[in-house]
């Protein structure tokens, strides 16, 4: 059959069944009765021609099939919903650029770019919309936001990107720990103590965290406490319980009188992207995007000309610098919608 012919309710009903692995628990949460229900899954399984799911008396399970479907049914689901939020934010906030990000999570540019894509001639009133670790891009696939400032490994389902910064990441060091001193660490001078967990990470994200990413033969890193956010993090380091590591912006607004910043250097940057819907024509999002990346290309030259790559002393009393070497706006993963509309 040709995949125009599924409407949005036989994905629903399906999502609805594959989550709940129950007829009568997904007909309640769908409002409807369970016959129903199940003959709509019958039609769908013969209209695709596949076994979606493995029935017995006691239990339902998703066949391979069945687990693609469920995976594409919430992109599509997703998709419809964000289009729909999108098209009534239109009308309801027309003129406006809703810029999502995560308060700390620019390194300290937000305020440049957003200068300077005011300044461009046409600009329309950017508004933020404030959100927690690796919320942006959600935000963006919802239609919550039309351009985003990202950090670090995010999900760019359905996202475009390009690289706006990369700046060195420091350990987060108790005072008086013994390496606390050091100009410059390794990561294997760090390997035995633990570092803070942090729940619903992926593991590739979780090694990232741990400064792991690019000692692919390392074991995991002991567990530490558990940290929810920035203030958490920063506490438990404190107390002695674990090593953390910050971008150099960050541990540069986060002066702490118990804690200091090393400079680590063989371990990845922390980088800064700004992102947007890869659907997105807005030419509104195409000058916000050409603004980041000029402040980006002007604060790069800003620190050759200093001599230095760094994005200021992040060490509080001690010698900052950028210790990784890479400063690098990296590539990009397609056209920015300025490129694709003149």
């Amino acid at each position: 059959m040709n995949g125009s012919d599924l409407e949005l309710r036989d994905l629903r009903y399906f999502v609805a069944v594959a989550e709940e692995l129950n007829f009568k628990r997904a007909a309640e949460r769908l409002c409807i009765t369970q016959p129903p229900l199940s003959r709509a899954i019958q039609t769908l399984e013969r209209r695709l021609g596949v076994a979606l799911l493995i029935r017995t008396t006691r239990r339902v399970e998703l066949t391979d099939a069945g687990r693609v479907l469920l995976r594409e049914s919430r992109h599509v689901l997703d998709a419809a919903e964000a289009a729909v939020r999108r098209t009534t934010r239109a009308a309801q906030t027309a003129g406006e650029l809703v810029v999502a990000v995560k308060p700390g999570g620019h390194a300290g540019l937000l305020k440049d770019i957003v200068a300077a894509y005011e300044a461009v001639p046409g600009a329309v009133p950017v508004r933020m919309a404030l959100g927690g670790w690796g919320e942006q891009s959600a935000m963006l696939r919802a239609g919550h936001a039309d351009v985003a400032l990202v950090r670090d490994l995010f999900d760019t389902r359905g996202l475009d990107h390009e690289v706006v910064v990369a700046e060195p990441r420091l350990a987060v060091l108790r005072r008086d720990h013994p390496l606390a001193g050091a100009d410059v660490l390794t990561r294997r001078q760090l390997l035995h103590m633990p570092v803070p967990y942090w729940p619903g990470a992926s593991p590739r994200l979780a090694r990232y965290r741990a400064a792991l990413d690019l000692l692919p033969g390392a074991e995991e890193a002991p567990r530490g406490p558990r940290a929810a956010d920035l203030v958490q993090l920063l506490e438990i380091v404190a107390m002695g319980e674990c090593v953390a590591f910050l971008s150099a912006s960050t541990a540069g607004q986060y002066p702490h009188a118990d804690l200091v910043y090393v400079p680590v250097g063989d371990i990845s940057p922390s980088v800064v992207s700004v992102a947007w819907p890869q659907e997105a024509r807005s030419r509104a999002v195409a000058e916000f995007v050409a603004a980041a990346l000029r402040v980006a290309a002007q604060e790069t030259g800003r620190g050759e000309a200093r001599g230095d790559t760094s994005r200021g002393d992040a060490r509080g009393d001690k010698r900052g610098g950028d210790t990784h070497g890479d400063t690098s706006r990296g590539d990009s993963r397609g056209d920015t919608p300025g490129k694709q509309r003149q």
